[in-house]
């Protein structure tokens, strides 16, 4: 009989379909001998009838009337092989997956044959058949709607007890194989998605809830990785810790995009259900009780790894997971003091305590008991607090030192901003941002935080006017209003009752919000004390100047004098140290970069949303804020410090501009170049342009010298320095025998930081540095968007000119010095209406084109 199986015929016919089901109805055992027709018979079987759903119905009436499903089920009973199962779940999920008519799917799903299959007891040893398995789910899970999903349910009373489906796959949701848990995933979302109430209240019965609060206890773990990976990575620094984290963070960021496609097919129960879960599994036990203050942080390292992971995690799921009393409930936590979220048990501080904050030295967690509790052991007890509202905007304190246990998390979080590190401040601007972008978060709960847009203040009064809620005049133009500020705590109230009955934290009602004002003004003070310190990278920086923007466009009415003349001692602390760097080692770079960072300053602060993502604070760049931090003879590093100041002197120079009221301008405040020295050595060489080998050039001035740059092969050339504006080179040119005094370039390099040195035991030779002609990290192609270089590191280069006599050295230094300076000069020149803030502000106040005549200031002639 399995012989006859190979005899020729039409693979695609119905008699073929006719003879392979009759062979398979007789088969009474499956064992070594038969089991490679039995593969081929299930294989052949899928082929031909997804050939016949497409062209020829009369296929699946054949399948349907002798009940192949059936004989599968009962060839599975019969097998005592892996192969089978394997053959058999592939050739069902083929099926299943090509299937195009509806007739076809339900005949599959009816008759209970894909049930039994589903609750089969498989051997999921073996991680081929789990695989094939899983396939089969989705296959399923693909073809779900309101009527095929009736088929794999049981009811009673029009109420759904048994899903199969549902249940089998979920469990599997935390297999340590990232496609098995996607593709749960995926048939999960199927389900939600299909919109049957019936299904809706059976996911949300018990025991079925569960699913949801270990979906959130996974995540946690997930987050407690993620910050000892993070912790590790700032203690041990390797090659691959990027990579690692960046890993890391796609995994996190998938699980929260799960979430919110879970949402998204808007069950309320569910939602509700993840909102309790991410509260009490993580929010209030982990996340909240990591952010410590800062004088903590300072005493251990891993409290700092806590606090930034903390950070992103707040800032991701606010970002992702879009659910309104989830957001709300955030906030309004951010009013109560840190011990809010210590368990009362213990009697410490977070980070001694299991499961308590990112710092926990012990990971043994009962995931099925925490939810309760938390419930029964988070207590507040916040004293009641003198009211502020009549403090003056000047005599406001930004914050408490740190030091008391009853300071607020929100105050923390701006403490961060004014003394914390530099990824502690990014993480606190994330945090702020993020909040002013979620559009779950009522008007009222962002103005009680200070960061509700002065657009959408006015708007709002505006409305409450038109409406006749109160005086519009008073609403408007008043600087206090005690229709805002009973807004603000009539909503605060609501979600601080929601903590108090719903999660069991216990609360004593203060003046959380006595005036709308000094919330405002508190996250004003900070940001304006962010702007002078001096130990912060540009690009956070940059992040808080998106934010001022954002809370006061084009004015300074929410200004005091104070804070002007903060902003203006920073600004011109940050112009001085740029105009030392017209004498370091970029100055030829200096203004391309001024021009290219202005463009992207303004770009970023114009922006819908802030330059860096929040992800970027667990990548920490790397500063120099001194001399004494650039390695010695780097002209690398020492560009990446002045690419580090022009980004801060940018952002200063719009701050001024715009808190002034003017509009920023598309390009800086730059004098054009003038016209060439007609006596200089570029113009008498004629090398105007950039000198390429093979470029003739007179060598009236140049000055014979000698070097080898290989070992062993000394040349012979004649050496020139030039400068044409901002641009300057050191040549190597051969002289043309034939055509004296003129030569060949055959080498040249940048003129800019080559630090000229006579060498102190040989006279006759003369040192200089050789530096890239480029800032390599401005070059997407070789530098990554954390801020590292994906080649190897640029090592400065080396020149010893050997010259015929130490008067022929000497001439070589002072040309050099000459040329550097000139080329030195006439950068300063440029940049100078751009030190000035009186300048800046005058002329951009006028439509007039800039120009030097303009300038009180008065340029040094260009003389040799």
């Amino acid at each position: 009989m399995w012989f006859s199986f190979w005899r020729s015929k039409d693979r695609f016919s119905l008699d073929q379909l006719r003879y392979l089901a009759d062979q398979l109805t007789k088969v009474q055992i499956v064992n070594e001998v038969n089991k490679d027709f039995v593969i081929e018979a299930l294989r052949s079987i899928a082929e031909l009838v997804t050939y016949g759903d497409q062209h020829d119905p009369t296929f699946f009436e054949f399948f349907m009337e002798k009940q192949v499903v059936g004989d599968f089920v009962r060839i599975l009973k019969l097998s005592r092989t892996i192969s089978i199962p394997l053959q058999l779940l592939q050739t069902v999920s083929i099926m299943i997956q090509n299937l195009q008519s509806e007739h076809a799917i339900y005949y599959m799903f009816s008759n209970e044959h894909m049930n039994y299959l589903i609750t089969y007891s498989f051997d999921f040893r073996n991680e081929e058949l789990l695989s094939y398995y899983i396939s089969f789910l989705r296959a399923i899970g693909g073809k779900l709607n309101k009527n095929t999903i009736s088929l794999l349910v049981k009811t009673r009373n029009d109420e759904v007890v048994s899903f199969p489906l549902y249940v089998e796959a979920i469990r599997f949701a935390f297999h340590e194989e990232s496609m098995i848990r996607a593709a749960v995933r995926a048939v999960t979302l199927n389900v939600y998605h299909v919109g049957d109430d019936s299904v809706n209240r059976y996911i949300t019965s018990e025991p079925h809830t569960d699913y949801f609060s270990n979906l959130v206890s996974f995540f946690r773990k997930q987050c407690m990785d993620l910050n000892r990976l993070i912790s590790e990575t700032l203690k041990n620094p390797g090659p691959d810790s990027n990579s690692t984290v960046t890993t890391a963070v796609d995994e996190i960021e998938d699980n929260l995009y799960y979430f919110s496609d879970i949402i998204s097919a808007g069950i309320p129960d569910v939602e509700r259900l993840i909102t309790d879960s991410i509260l009490m599994l993580l929010i209030f036990p982990v996340l909240l009780p990591s952010l410590r203050t800062v004088a903590d942080n300072h005493v251990d390292q891993d409290m700092q790894s806590g606090v930034v992971t903390s950070l992103y995690l707040l800032c991701c799921i606010l970002r992702i997971v879009k659910i309104k009393d989830l957001a709300n409930t955030i906030v309004a936590a951010l009013y109560y003091p840190l011990e809010s979220f210590t368990k009362c048990s213990g009697g410490q501080v977070n980070g001694y305590i299991p499961d308590h904050g990112f710092t926990s030295k012990s990971d043994g967690i009962d995931n099925d008991n925490l939810a309760e509790n938390s419930a029964k052991c988070l207590v507040v007890n916040v004293p009641c607090s003198s009211s502020s509202s009549d403090c003056h905007p000047q005599s406001i304190t930004i914050l408490n030192n740190g030091s008391s246990s009853n300071v607020a998390l929100r105050e923390v979080l701006l403490e961060y901003v004014t003394g914390g590190a530099d990824v502690q401040v990014l993480g606190s601007l994330s945090v702020l941002a993020t909040l002013l972008q979620t559009k779950e978060l009522d008007e009222s709960m962002l103005d009680g935080l200070g960061i509700l847009p002065q657009r959408k203040q006015q708007k709002k009064l505006l409305l409450q006017a038109l409406v006749g809620e109160a005086s519009g005049e008073e609403q408007l133009f008043s600087s206090e209003s005690s229709l805002t500020r009973d807004g603000i705590a009539c909503g605060l109230d609501v979600y601080l009752n929601k903590i108090k009955e719903q999660y069991g934290v216990s609360f004593q009602p203060s003046n959380v919000v006595s005036s709308p004002r000094v919330p405002r003004f508190q996250v004003l003070d900070a940001l304006v004390s962010l702007f002078c310190r001096s130990n912060i990278s540009a690009e956070t920086l940059w992040d808080g100047g998106w934010l001022l923007r954002q809370l006061l466009p084009y004015s300074e009415s929410e200004f005091n004098n104070h804070h002007l003349e903060l902003l203006k001692i920073s600004y011109e602390n940050s112009a001085s140290a740029l105009e030392k760097e017209v004498r370091g080692f970029w100055p030829d770079l200096l203004i391309t970069v001024l021009c290219d960072e202005w463009r992207k300053c303004k770009r970023a602060m114009e922006s819908s949303s802030p330059p860096k993502e929040p992800k970027c604070m667990l990548f920490p760049p790397r500063m120099f804020f001194s001399e004494e931090d650039i390695p010695e003879g780097s002209s690398f590093t020492a560009g990446e410090r002045m690419h580090e100041l022009v980004k801060v002197f940018v952002l200063l120079h719009q701050l001024q501009i715009f808190t002034h009221g003017r509009a920023l301008p598309d390009q800086p405040l730059i004098y054009h170049p003038c016209d060439h020295r007609t006596n200089s050595r570029a113009h008498t060489s004629g090398l105007a342009a950039v000198p390429k080998p093979g470029t003739e050039m007179n060598l009236v001035n140049a000055v014979p010298c000698r070097i080898a740059f290989e070992r062993g092969k000394e040349r012979h050339f004649c050496f020139l320095a030039i400068s044409v504006g901002t641009s300057g080179w050191l040549v190597l040119a051969e002289e043309l025998p034939l055509k004296k005094p003129y030569g060949v370039v055959r080498v040249a390099a940048p003129l800019a930081g080559c630090n000229p040195r006579v060498d102190d035991k040989h006279s006759k030779w003369l040192h200089l540095r050789i530096r890239p002609s480029a800032l390599p990290f401005l070059d997407p192609v070789k530098y990554n968007r954390h801020g590292k270089l994906k080649t190897k590191a640029f090592v400065d280069g080396r020149w010893i000119l050997a010259f015929r006599d130490e008067e022929s050295c000497k001439n070589a230094f002072l040309m050099i010095r000459e040329e550097i300076n000139h080329l030195c000069d006439e950068v300063d020149r440029r940049i100078k209406p751009l030190l000035k803030l009186e300048t800046v502000l005058d002329i951009s106040s006028s439509s007039a084109p800039v120009s030097e005549d303009s300038s009180s200031h008065t340029t040094p002639p260009d003389s040799l």
